[in-house]
Parts: structure tokens; C-alpha cells; sequence
């Protein structure tokens, strides 16, 4: 069974940093039997509704700004998988899932998966988180979509378990604020101890997480990992950015 993955992506930078993150990610990534292809759920394509890329041929997405000219110069020229998309439709029906062919992959799809697959030769298909639904519905959407596990495709869910880009500081040695390390410690621990229950009611999570989830976009994606999964999860990495954005990230093979 192929295993499901949540990458916490951090910066767009990491899609050219050599760091322990990106490491890590490489080494998840040589270490895996090539999938037959990767179903990527990123906080950047946070909707009014559920979509899944569809083209033969997605674009790659430079969806940030302010960054040096080298990131807007790269390209993730993965193929599409359209078969997976049509499957996808037939594990989450009754929800109206709506076929897309202009999106692409957004930033946090390719940052981490240049890492991951770096030469783009594995088919990826995007699905979108619908905005409107609460936590226990994209919970029940990853747990429709864990028979894709059995048939060789990569569950990805990329986003940032502690994202508050309010009190992010800027520099390369920023230490990590008090409230991000304890929540960051605290996921951690709920991840590798498959308190699934804990992690999907994220109302209760306690004060500290809550202040690194200001908005659920990039904390939902782990909900589709954690559906699609059984048990513990492993932690690949971890480490905090300008203070206050975690770069956990762990995998899932039950």
C-alpha cells in the first residue's frame, strides 16, 4: 500500500533551499516505490467548492509574489492524470466534484514535490479544499479516498500545521516564538499517537495551536491524510520559519 503524506511546505523558498526539510522530503521521496501517480491536496487552492484538475498537462502555478526572479523562472512540467481525476469523482460522490482544466499545481504541490519527484515524471492531479465545509467533512472526504492507496497513487496533503503569517518575521535565524514551538511539539505528538479525533475537532485543540491557525486553509489538508489513514504517523521533519510556520511534516503507511 502506498503510503499518505502531509508536508508542512513552509516558504515558497523551500523549492530551492537545500535545508533539513527538503532533505528529509528527498529522502521520503527515494526511498518510495514510484506511485503511479500523486493526488496533491494544497492549501492554496482553497474554494467555494470541490474541484480536481482534469488536463494532460498542468501548468505550474507562481502563485505568490515578492520572491527573487529564480522562483518564477521554474517549471514542475509533471503530466496530468485524467483517469484519476474520473476516479476521484466516482470515490466522493454524492459530493459534486467539478472537473477543472485551468488550474494547474500551485506552489504548494511543486515547492515540495521538485523535492520529492525531482524529475517531474509522475503524474499529479489537484484536489481542492471546499471552504465552505467544516473539518469532519474533508475527514470523511480522505476516508473515500484511501482505496486510491491500493492502487498505486500518492495521498499528499500540503499546508502548514502552525501558519500565522501575522507574526512572521523575516531573516534566516528568526527563533521559533514560544506559542509555535509548544504547538508544534503538541502535533507532533498528536500525530505519532493517532489521536485522529483530537486532530479533526481542531476547536479543541488548545490556545497555543489555535493561534497557529488563524484560518484553516493550510491546517485542512492533513485532515484528507489523517482520513485516509490508520494509525501512527511518523514525523519526517520539522522545524519552525520566521517564527511562527512549521515545517512538520510526517507520513502515514497504515
Amino acid at each position: 500500500m502506498t503510503p499518505a503524506v502531509f508536508f508542512g511546505h513552509g516558504s515558497p523558498l523551500n523549492a530551492v533551499r537545500d535545508n533539513a526539510c527538503t532533505r528529509a522530503w528527498q529522502a521520503f521521496g527515494r526511498a518510495l516505490a514510484p506511485p503511479r501517480a500523486v493526488l496533491c491536496i494544497s492549501a492554496h487552492w482553497y474554494l467555494r467548492s470541490t474541484r480536481v484538475t482534469a488536463m494532460t498537462a498542468p501548468r505550474t502555478i507562481h502563485d505568490f509574489s515578492g520572491f527573487p526572479p529564480e522562483l518564477y523562472r521554474i517549471e514542475y512540467p509533471a503530466p496530468g492524470a485524467p483517469d484519476l481525476a474520473a476516479r476521484v469523482q466516482e470515490l466522493l460522490v454524492p459530493v459534486a466534484v467539478t472537473v477543472d482544466e485551468a488550474w494547474g499545481l500551485d506552489h504548494g504541490c511543486w515547492s515540495v514535490l521538485r523535492h520529492v519527484f525531482p524529475r517531474a515524471d509522475i503524474p499529479v492531479v489537484q484536489l481542492s479544499i471546499d471552504a465552505t465545509q467544516p473539518p469532519a467533512f474533508h475527514y470523511a472526504l480522505g476516508r473515500r479516498l484511501a482505496p486510491l492507496r491500493h492502487s498505486g497513487i500518492l495521498l499528499a496533503g500540503s499546508g502548514g500545521l502552525v501558519h500565522h503569517l501575522g507574526r512572521f518575521r523575516s531573516g534566516d535565524h528568526v527563533p521559533a516564538q514560544d506559542w509555535a514551538r509548544r504547538a508544534e511539539q503538541r502535533l507532533a505528538e498528536l500525530l505519532t499517537s493517532a489521536a485522529r479525533d483530537e486532530l479533526v475537532n481542531v476547536a479543541g485543540l488548545g490556545e497555543d495551536i489555535l493561534e497557529g491557525i488563524p484560518t484553516p486553509d493550510h491546517y485542512l489538508p492533513l485532515l484528507y491524510i489523517l482520513g485516509a489513514s490508520e494509525g501512527n504517523g511518523q514525523v519526517l521533519c520539522r522545524g519552525i520559519e520566521g517564527g511562527s510556520i512549521s515545517l512538520l511534516s510526517a507520513r502515514f503507511d497504515g
